[in-house]
């Protein structure tokens, strides 16, 4: 069972509930959730609730799960939101900790000095990452996965994944740098592989998780109300990523007509300056004393250029 991939742990579990197929996945991925709990609360009893809580939903959600879908990505997501949801006045007292922390820390080596700044930040600056973009720092970062694994598991090529994930640790330097914590992409990257994911989860725990998620053992009210609060919060998000994809589609349909409309503006303003150019010709032609245009050798002339030009027949002489 352990030899199978995340893909068809799920598939197995959601298309026969197999009890085995999903403690596998808790134990392989328990440590990942429990991390981004433990981080948010800094509270053991409160990061087991967490913890329990992420794969419930897994369990309920298992079924909708897309095929490509990166499961320590996703539970990655799906941990820190709930997290958020669970704590978040927990989350400025924790913060201000690891900040005294940080001041009392004067001899750290500069990847573990970084990481003190980092801390406190970089589950929220992992929100402003796209799925992908977050997948491959979780695979990389957090789980230390060579830059070949990261492309099989997203589906590109080695260069390809390498690209995203440089692009991705390049938007997190931006984000840290914005919130006060200037920092090279190179010791971002060691901070979060050496830090990430370091806390053990409890021995008992995935046993506990086991039984609740799939065999309807008691759970407490506050993790089903976190649950619950989580499932929303994830429906919310899919809701804003489509309307912002919709909202995208009606600027550029509306940009496509204003092109438009602009370029048949300036073919009329031209044609509108040659017809009265010829006008201005032909004036000047009568104006200048000829008694008979017609007769004029230039006469013949302007009639040639007016045809060309179509300018109406009545603003040329006869």
């Amino acid at each position: 069972m352990n030899e199978l991939n995340d893909a068809q742990l799920l598939a197995e579990f959601a298309q026969s509930e197999s009890e085995q197929a999903f403690a596998t996945l808790v134990n392989r991925h328990i440590r990942l959730v429990h991390s981004v709990a433990l981080r948010h609360t800094s509270n053991s009893h409160h990061a087991e609730e967490i913890t329990q809580a992420v794969f419930i939903i897994l369990a309920r959600k298992a079924g909708s799960l897309g095929r490509k879908t990166i499961l320590s990505g996703w539970l990655y997501q799906a941990a820190r939101l709930t997290a958020a949801n669970f704590q978040r006045a927990e989350l400025r007292r924790t913060r201000r900790e690891q900040e005294a922390f940080m001041d009392s820390t004067l001899e750290a080596t500069q990847t573990d000095a970084a990481w003190i700044g980092l801390a406190p930040l970089l589950d929220d600056a992992m929100a402003h990452l796209g799925c992908t973009d977050r997948d491959a720092v979780v695979l990389r970062y957090f789980e230390n996965k060579s830059l070949q694994e990261v492309g099989d598991a997203l589906g590109i090529e080695e260069r390809a994944a390498q690209k995203r994930v440089s692009r991705a640790l390049e938007k997190l330097r931006r984000i840290f740098t914005k919130r006060g914590v200037v920092s090279t992409t190179a010791i971002i990257a060691g901070a979060i592989s050496a830090n990430s994911v370091q806390a053990a989860a409890p021995a008992a725990l995935a046993t506990t998780i086991s039984a609740t998620a799939l065999k309807g053992s008691a759970v407490a009210g506050s993790t089903l109300t976190l649950v619950k609060g989580t499932l929303h919060a994830m429906s919310w998000m899919k809701t804003k990523i489509a309307v912002a994809m919709a909202a995208s589609a009606l600027v550029g349909a509306a940009g496509a007509c204003a092109a438009i409309i602009h370029h048949h503006h300036l073919r009329w303003q031209s044609d509108q300056y040659r017809s009265q150019a010829f006008e201005d010709k032909w004036q000047a032609e009568r104006d200048g004393g000829h008694a008979n245009v017609a007769a004029d050798p230039n006469a013949q002339k302007l009639e040639d250029e007016r045809k060309a030009s179509k300018l109406p027949k009545e603003l040329h002489p006869r």
